[in-house]
C-alpha cells in the first residue's frame, strides 16, 4: 500500500519544505528587484530639467502656426521671366546644382523641352527632385511660368511668354 500515490503528488513541483521556503522567498525578492530595476531605468533616462527648453525661440517654434495667409497686391506689375530667374532660379540653374540644367545649356534642356511647356511649368510649381515647389511662393504662377519660358528659351526652346490673365469684366446692372 505504500506504492499508492495521490495524483497531487505527481504534479506538484514543490516536494520538500526546503523547496517551499525557496519559492516563498523568491516570490517576494524577484518582484522587488524588478521594481528597483524599473525605478532605476525611469529615473536615469536623459531628460531635460523642467524649464530648460523654454527660451523664447524654442517656445515660438513649438507654437508656430501650421499655415499662413499671405496678402499680395493684386494690382502689382508682374515680373518678367528674367527677373524671376534672377530672383529665384539663378542660385541652382546658373551652376547646375543638384542636377539642375544650367542656364543656356541646350543639351541639358533638350529632353526637358521635348516634354513641353506644361510639363516644365508643373515641375516648377510642384517641385521635382531636389528643386522645391515654387508655386505659392514669392511669385504668382504666371510669373513662375515666365521664368520657365525664359530659361527654356535660353536652352533652345521657342515657347511664347505667358500673358497676364485678362481682368474680369466689370459687373453690369441687370436689365429689368
Amino acid at each position: 500500500m505504500s506504492d499508492q500515490h495521490t495524483q497531487d503528488d505527481d504534479h506538484n513541483p514543490i516536494k520538500t519544505p526546503k523547496q517551499f521556503a525557496v519559492m516563498v522567498l523568491a516570490s517576494f525578492v524577484v518582484p522587488i528587484f524588478i521594481i528597483i530595476g524599473l525605478v532605476y531605468y525611469v529615473t536615469t533616462s536623459n531628460k531635460p530639467t523642467a524649464g530648460s527648453d523654454n527660451t523664447p525661440e524654442q517656445i515660438s517654434a513649438r507654437i508656430e502656426r501650421v499655415g499662413m495667409v499671405s496678402i499680395k497686391d493684386a494690382n502689382r506689375t508682374l515680373k518678367t521671366g528674367e527677373e524671376v530667374y534672377k530672383g529665384q532660379c539663378t542660385t541652382c540653374h546658373s551652376i547646375g546644382a543638384a542636377g539642375s540644367p544650367k542656364f543656356g545649356d541646350a543639351a541639358a534642356w533638350g529632353p526637358r523641352i521635348k516634354k513641353g511647356y506644361d510639363a516644365l511649368l508643373l515641375s516648377a510649381l510642384k517641385g521635382k527632385g531636389a528643386m522645391g515647389a515654387q508655386g505659392g511662393g514669392d511669385y504668382d504662377d504666371i510669373e513662375v511660368g515666365r521664368g520657365v519660358v525664359y530659361m527654356a528659351n535660353a536652352g533652345g526652346a521657342k515657347f511664347p511668354e505667358p500673358k497676364a490673365p485678362a481682368a474680369p469684366a466689370p459687373a453690369t446692372p441687370e436689365a429689368k
